[in-house]
């Protein structure tokens, strides 16, 4: 199938080479010509682990291309939105500008039986707003949302757990268009429907809720055993141990019940400040107005790990050499947007810390964002001559490869902030460690 991929960043470019990999015939599409003059040449701009492999073969096969030219699209059956929403400058809801920029320059390119599929994240009522302009094309718009989780994008677009098609209807029923456009999409993911991947057929409002209420949920599981963690810390419980305890509960599970500085990234802080704001919109806001706490916890813990950095320093962190292990959000990614372990290192920072941060794939977009901070490539470099250490970011490098024992001798004083709980207590104890964790005594 000949498709169009409008919007080749992070969400958009894994998803041009993905839907080349599978066998169709891609054309990616962009404003920013740096950007496709790289994915052009089979360079992907940012790390995620497997996009490279399939970006290369995509263009090699001749099955992927990119260009700036929006009336490539023209002769596309499928044409993908896959454009940014980020927040407002000075307010939490979503800014739209790229999506409705996006369908704009397509209308005059789309033919009579095309489908334009929104992949990008929106506040609930935008597909039913921009329908009848695609519509009068003669073109079909359905919301197709996207469940990446960054680390492993490509896996979850080509053999995602569940698909989502939001299309017209009438009555809580498609209509014979959403029907006809649902089985469009049925073969644009064909490898997944092959394999009984749960396709679920919504109407507009259901499938752009269904992105929103599910990174909701995450974040308010993932501040919920924050909270618990709060509560450890003046009660001398291990917030680890409760997080197994519970876990075992089916209903509950353990996933996404890490305790440590929080959550970050392009997706979930923005995503529930943007449905908060819609749903103030709608007159609905006390429904999600737990939210608003859900965030504040989220932010707190940023708070607290400075906090006990400095508690191990003996009240102040000037001219102390700090090493924070981490700087993308999260690993397996170089994304630093709203990243917590930055957000911690420039606090440091700016209480008179000597500031040293190190990160498998995330330095160069850190170098660029803050400046200000000292950046080293080696991770023992980093560790030479420091007065405390931070784990920020939970990545194999140090959470299963670092040995405390060799990491004893780069260091001047032994103590370690474990900001993810990652990192085997008693073992970095044993070998002369004062460790401090996050809700553990």
């Amino acid at each position: 199938m000949r498709m169009s991929v409008i919007g080749c960043g992070y969400l958009g470019a894994v998803h041009a080479a993905a839907m080349a990999s599978i066998g169709h015939d891609v054309v990616g599409i962009d404003v920013d010509a740096t950007k496709i003059a790289s994915l052009s040449v089979g360079d992907a701009p940012f790390f995620e682990p497997g996009l490279q492999e399939i970006l290369t073969e995509g263009i090699r096969s001749g099955r992927l291309r990119f260009t700036t030219d929006m009336a490539a699209a023209h002769g596309a059956a499928v044409h993908f939105i896959g454009v940014g929403t980020p927040q407002l400058k000075g307010g939490d809801a979503a800014d739209l500008t790229y999506v409705d920029a996006a369908v704009a320059a397509l209308l005059p390119h789309l033919s009579p039986g095309d489908l334009v599929a929104g992949k990008s994240t929106v506040p609930v009522g935008t597909a039913t707003r921009l329908a009848p302009s695609v519509a009068e094309r003669g073109a079909t718009l359905v919301w197709n949302p996207e469940f990446l989780r960054e680390g492993w994008a490509v896996q979850d677009t080509i053999d995602p757990d569940r698909l989502v098609a939001g299309v017209p209807s009438a009555d809580g029923e498609p209509t014979e268009e959403g029907a006809r456009a649902a089985a469009i999409l049925r073969e644009v993911y064909h490898t997944a429907v092959a394999k009984d991947t749960p396709f679920l057929v919504t109407d507009y409002a259901t499938a752009e809720l269904v992105k929103v209420a599910a990174n909701a949920f995450l974040a308010t599981k993932i501040s919920f055993i924050n909270a618990m963690a709060e509560i450890a810390e003046v009660t001398g419980a291990d917030v680890t141990q409760l997080a197994d305890a519970i876990g075992h509960d089916a209903r509950i599970g353990r996933r996404f019940l890490g305790a440590g500085i929080g959550f970050g990234g392009g997706c979930l802080p923005k995503d529930i400040r943007a449905f908060s704001a819609r749903a103030e919109e709608l007159g609905r806001g006390e429904s999600v107005g737990f939210l608003r706490e859900v965030d504040a916890i989220n932010l707190r813990r940023r708070s607290r790990a400075v906090e006990l950095v400095v508690d191990a320093l003996g009240g102040t962190v000037h001219g102390k050499k700090i090493t924070v292990l981490g700087a993308s959000f999260k690993p397996h990614s170089d994304d630093i947007r709203d990243s917590p372990a930055l957000d911690v290192a420039v606090r440091l920072h700016g209480l008179g810390g000597d500031v040293v941060v190190t990160d498998p794939a995330a330095l160069a977009n850190a170098r660029r964002a803050h400046p200000q901070l000292t950046y080293v490539d080696e991770r023992d470099e980093a560790l030479g001559d420091a007065d405390a250490v931070i784990v920020v970011t939970e990545w194999d490098q140090w959470r299963r490869e670092l040995d405390p024992a060799h990491a004893a001798t780069l260091v001047r004083g032994r103590v370690v902030i474990d900001g993810r709980n990652c990192l085997d207590a008693a073992a970095w104890r044993a070998a002369g460690w004062q460790y401090f964790g996050m809700g553990r005594p």
